[in-house]
């Protein structure tokens, strides 16, 4: 199936160099949504009608975009998204590490790690092994990336996958900042695979009817109250 950006390229590929190029201006100008995605490739036609390049090579340009479009990874469509995506703030990542007590012989796995800052964290403030895991590329390239920067990469990894299947085994710490439906499912998943002792913190929201171990509720530094849930696990598989 050619996505809506590649038809766009065949569109103003296909009309006389001083059309297509107003054509791109007015889209551009109009166009508030994702310029990363739809007109990254007009713009490179833009500039190639701009400059009159002879129209063989603007062709060869557009379909060789076609192909960086047809190729770019996309977000999984068999993993189904336990929530948006909301960046946790840094206090509040802090807060939850220190409340699951990490150490250096920990494995943190954070269950939709968005840009991996839980992960990055564990690993440079603790010396803790972490693992992101995210159904979407965009996310997971941004993680490498921070991780990159922080200089842990030698600590942590990030992995394009489904949380429902994401083998926890190796956990001894599991951050969630999900909803609580979300965490509901989870929980049969997490009891099972956890060893006992092992340590789960979510973010803002409960899981049911298994009642939290500890609760911290604070005022962070905008005013906004979260609150935060630890459970130890005890071997008891609970649905």
């Amino acid at each position: 199936m050619v996505s809506g950006r590649s038809m766009y390229l065949l569109h103003t590929c296909g009309r006389s160099a001083d059309t297509a190029t107003a054509q791109i201006a007015h889209d551009l100008r109009a166009s508030h949504s994702d310029p990363g995605h739809n007109f990254r490739y007009a713009c490179v036609m833009t500039a190639a009608v701009r400059h009159r390049v002879a129209w063989t090579a603007a062709l060869t340009v557009c379909f060789a975009a076609l192909a960086v479009a047809w190729q770019a990874p996309q977000r999984r469509p068999d993993a189904p998204q336990l929530a948006p995506y909301v960046p946790t703030p840094q206090e509040v990542v802090d807060r939850m590490l220190q409340l699951a007590a990490v150490g250096k012989g920990d494995t943190v796995i954070d269950l939709g790690c968005g840009d991996g800052r839980i992960p990055i964290t564990a690993a440079k403030a603790y010396g803790a092994r972490g693992i992101g895991v995210d159904i979407d590329p965009q996310r997971i390239a941004e993680a490498n990336a921070n991780a990159k920067q922080a200089g842990v990469t030698n600590l942590v990894s990030f992995r394009l996958a489904d949380a429902m299947t994401t083998d926890l085994k190796e956990a001894t710490v599991v951050t969630l900042y999900l909803l609580s439906a979300s965490n509901l499912k989870l929980r049969p998943i997490l009891t099972s695979q956890l060893k006992p002792g092992s340590r789960i913190v979510s973010h803002n929201f409960s899981m049911g009817d298994w009642k939290a171990d500890k609760v911290d509720t604070f005022i962070d530094s905008s005013g906004g109250t979260r609150t935060l849930y630890l459970w130890k696990t005890d071997g008891k598989v609970r649905p």
